[in-house]
């Protein structure tokens, strides 16, 4: 009988404590704003997914606390990542809204990352992204192998970013020809190009194509997938591993190069629309807004504003963002090496293209 009341007594503490912490939370969070940094600017992807999560997650934290929207665009969301690192409040009242290629930015070794990617407490994605190159109808080219013997131009926001990394990765690796046209204000900048003729594409999210271009079936060309599996709208367009083989490599390139430089690549893919906190915010909070994230994802009014907004949802938990980067981490200097010089572009692109003058 003491056994089973020193039990009892201690489960009590326990569940006591628990509750204590939670309202200590509560307390702590009602009434504040928690500030949503997004790294790129208003109307692009990136930030419609902050802006939806931001709708639904206060009601899911203790205290329910006003999540705002605070624009910091710039350098490819290192310059968001940077001041949520090392300088925003580490007590859980920021939350980072980066772009996926921000945390390979430090990875890689990129100038100006004032941060450890691995450090961020990552608290997940709204959605594991299925890369795309779309081309419009009118430049002409369907496929890769057209992209190998045709240039196209495609529109980027900065170096660094989606629409530089992939497009030099299939120069280098594929011998296509594509040319960029730099200093577009976000993805959405890009769109606005494409459809004002300026450049002939781009690479982004299928997810996003599909969105920002309602006929995109009849107006843009998908060339390929980037992504280790096809997405279940895009049946009929080849994987980018479909194309790693002798017959298309750039001479000098293998096989086996190709493949490790676009497995490492494709997780960033895979990372999506990511969220995080900063590397100092105490655990107990940490573990409060995972929690609520995890939560707004089975809400039915979340999944409707989704479905609204054409938002497509394939989540990723925070726990397998943390793995993800260690292990692209964990490369030797001579893969990192490697693959920095592979995500080059090699700025040989002919007056046309370096002028932004594409036809319509």
């Amino acid at each position: 009988m003491r056994t089973l009341s020193a039990v009892a007594t201690g489960l009590a503490l326990v569940l006591g404590m628990a509750a204590a912490r939670a309202d200590d939370i509560a307390d702590f969070y009602k009434g504040k704003n928690v500030v949503m940094v997004v790294g790129t600017p208003a109307g692009g992807g990136y930030d419609i997914y902050a802006r939806l999560l931001g709708r639904h997650m206060g009601r899911f934290i203790p205290g329910n606390p006003t999540i705002i929207i605070q624009n910091r665009p710039g350098a490819g969301s290192v310059i968001a990542a940077n001041y949520v690192y090392e300088v925003a409040p580490q007590d859980g009242t920021v939350i980072l809204a980066a772009t996926r290629t921000a945390a390979f930015a430090q990875l890689l070794g990129q100038e100006g990352t004032r941060y450890l990617a691995t450090k961020f407490n990552w608290l997940g994605s709204l959605n594991n992204e299925v890369g795309v190159m779309a081309v419009r109808t009118t430049a002409g080219v369907k496929t890769v192998e057209e992209a190998r013997k045709k240039p196209v131009i495609f529109g980027s926001a900065s170096p660094g970013g989606d629409g530089d990394i992939y497009p030099a990765l299939m120069n280098n690796m594929l011998d296509t020809k594509f040319q960029i046209v730099r200093g577009y204000a976000g993805s959405s900048g890009v769109d606005l190009a494409i459809m004002r003729g300026e450049v002939q594409g781009q690479s982004d999210s299928y997810s996003a194509i599909a969105k920002h271009f309602p006929n995109w079936k009849t107006d843009i060309n998908v060339l390929v997938q980037l992504s280790l599996t096809k997405h279940p709208d895009l049946p009929n367009v080849p994987l980018i591993f479909d194309y790693i083989k002798p017959e298309f490599m750039k001479p000098g390139v293998t096989v086996d190069q190709a493949e490790e430089m676009w497995r490492i690549m494709l997780v960033q893919k895979a990372m999506g629309r990511p969220f995080a906190l900063g590397p100092d915010v105490p655990p107990a909070r940490v573990k409060v807004l995972r929690d609520a994230f995890h939560a707004v994802l089975n809400d039915p009014e979340f999944i409707a504003d989704a479905e609204k907004t054409q938002s497509e949802i394939n989540a990723v938990d925070g726990d397998e963002l943390q793995k993800m980067l260690q292990t692209v981490a964990s490369a030797s200097q001579e893969d990192i090496d490697r693959l920095n010089a592979a995500i080059s572009w090699k700025d040989d692109a002919p007056a046309a293209a370096k002028s932004g003058a594409a036809k319509p």
